[in-house]
């Protein structure tokens, strides 16, 4: 595996940074927080403001009324207003999700947080999620919050990954390895 990162993924990052460094400086990064949030959410209900974000050929000035607009009834900071309105000019708004995930990756290191992915091969609840992320916290050392993924085809038992640390427990991935194990003899 390659230790170079795609050009979407360092553009993201510097974008979200810049964006983390920005709040900082306005000392409005909790507000800034806030709005990415509901912006997010709005975002991910939101086919058609979805796909207008992601469409590259609507024209620049289209883009702006309609995210100043946004901008005015959910009551956005200035920072994150004219962040938005830069990654329109630049035309990067369509890195838009990625930018904000490694935003709030910036801010969870911030407040001492870890953000990790959790897959299991059956439903869990709120409780038994917030078991296993007690758990970890507690053999990391940090507090994790959990993107929580249920996926039927595990068959059985979890995936976890804190940063590049991945603990793959499922009973798919110990039947690939005996089929490995099994080619390879």
């Amino acid at each position: 595996m390659s230790g170079k990162k795609s050009f979407s993924s360092e553009t993201s990052e510097r974008y979200a940074l810049a964006l983390f460094e920005l709040s900082e400086e306005d000392k409005s990064l909790e507000q800034v927080e806030n709005n990415v949030r509901n912006f997010l959410n709005l975002y991910k209900q939101n086919d058609e403001l979805k796909n207008f974000i992601k469409n590259p050929t609507n024209e620049i000035q289209i883009q702006f009324k309609v995210i100043s607009e946004i901008s005015k009834i959910m009551k956005f900071s200035k920072v994150f207003k004219n962040f938005l309105l830069v990654l329109i000019e630049k035309r990067r708004i369509f890195y838009l999700e990625n930018i904000i995930n490694n935003f709030f990756n910036l801010t969870s290191k911030k407040q001492g947080k870890i953000n990790a992915s959790l897959v299991s091969a059956k439903k869990l609840t709120e409780t038994e999620i917030g078991a296993i992320a007690d758990e970890l916290s507690k053999v990391i050392g940090k507090s994790i919050s959990f993107n929580y993924k249920f996926d039927e085809e595990l068959i059985g038992g979890l995936k976890v990954q804190v940063g590049s640390l991945m603990i793959d427990s499922s009973i798919k991935n110990k039947l690939k390895k005996y089929e490995q194990l099994m080619i390879e003899n």
